[in-house]
């Protein structure tokens, strides 16, 4: 079995910045599925198309250029939001769900292993993954975190239309039909609200050397 590392979590959690490096540190492939939905968010935004209509959506999905997910566009406000909308369609799902899985079933690069992080890697795209996390955190903490990043980057942020922001995509994720956001029943569950990035890395890294060292037994 290749390892596969699934975190999943709401936005501005801290799944990102560890599934970076946990990749490497174990020298392992880094696929942030959240990009691919925002590419499409991207696509249906620049086609002057309706993010809420599904069958645009799964169409731009399905035509989606690989090449293209480094696009600086997708660390947009408004695409970040439309891809939240996007993301709830079953047709777009199920059109980069194979795309999802070829990467963690093969790793480019002759990695030994990919990291996957989203809101429906363990449940969803790779249930069989033996390494499994979900990364949590309160609101205000996640608000705090994206507020900060958004004037890291110069641009104009308003913290309590953050938050509203995160708690109106955090309802449609968990309550959507399709791949809804919840933790696999197998997962371990990390609130980091309190801790930084070395301390939610102290509590992963033992994890997966655990398993790194029974499968060379």
């Amino acid at each position: 079995m290749r390892l596969t590392i699934a975190i999943d979590g709401p936005a501005a959690a801290g799944k990102g910045t560890l599934a970076r490096r946990l990749a490497g540190h174990f020298n392992l492939a880094y696929l942030d599925t959240g990009a691919i939905y925002r590419a499409v968010a991207r696509d249906v935004l620049v086609a002057g198309l309706d993010p809420a209509d599904a069958e645009a959506a799964a169409a731009c999905a399905a035509r989606l250029d690989p090449a293209s997910l480094n696009d600086a566009r997708l660390r947009g406000e408004d695409v970040a939001r439309a891809s939240s909308v996007v993301a709830a369609h079953p047709g777009v799902r199920q059109a980069l769900l194979a795309f999802q899985r070829r990467f963690a079933a093969d790793p480019p690069g002759g990695k030994i292993g990919a990291v996957l992080d989203g809101r429906d890697i363990g449940t969803v795209v790779c249930p069989d993954a033996p390494v499994k996390l979900f990364i949590s955190a309160s609101t205000e903490a996640r608000a705090l975190r994206r507020y900060q990043e958004l004037t890291a980057r110069g641009e104009n942020a308003d913290l309590s239309a953050v938050r509203t922001d995160l708690e109106t995509r955090d309802a449609r994720d968990t309550a959507r039909a399709a791949a809804p956001l919840q933790a696999a029943p197998d997962a371990v569950s990390i609130d980091t609200s309190a801790l930084d990035a070395d301390g939610v890395f102290a509590q992963v890294a033992p994890l997966v050397e655990a398993w790194l060292a029974d499968r060379r037994r």
